[in-house]
């Protein structure tokens, strides 16, 4: 399996802007700049991506090891805040909270944490990884 995006640039690094599509056109031609992913500017960001794939892979990943326990959650929702700090992206932070009937609070941490080392997108990133589990 393949999957593609294509970024556009125009002009200069801080004064430019562009635009990113996604082969599912999901993305397409989707606005980003220097303000959008620096300041408070209008449009997407590497790091608010980058935060998606990963909330998203987890979030798959943790409702695959519940059902292979013989679990269905009701809900999952996860957060993802990306740390950039000086040029380099230093932390992902997951914050995951479920409403998974038949399962302790301790379960659902533990099941989290290994969700959380073994989500391709955590495999791919090369930064500190957290993981907080609140079963609601």
């Amino acid at each position: 399996m393949k999957r593609n995006a294509t970024a556009v640039w125009m002009g200069t690094g801080k004064e430019g802007n562009g635009t990113l599509t996604t082969q599912s056109t999901v993305l397409n031609k989707t606005q980003y700049s220097y303000n959008s992913r620096f300041a408070d500017g209008v449009g997407t960001n590497p790091e608010e991506l980058i935060a998606a794939a990963h909330a998203g892979c987890f979030t798959m990943k943790l409702t695959f090891m519940l059902n292979a326990e013989g679990i269905t959650p009701t809900e999952i929702e996860t957060r993802c805040d990306i740390t950039l700090d000086n040029g380099v992206i230093t932390l992902s932070e997951l914050d995951v909270k479920g409403t998974v009937p038949g399962i302790t609070a301790e379960k659902f941490a533990e099941m989290a944490a290994a969700a959380k080392e073994a989500c391709l997108v955590s495999k791919l990133y090369n930064c500190e990884k957290t993981v907080k589990a609140t079963l609601l």
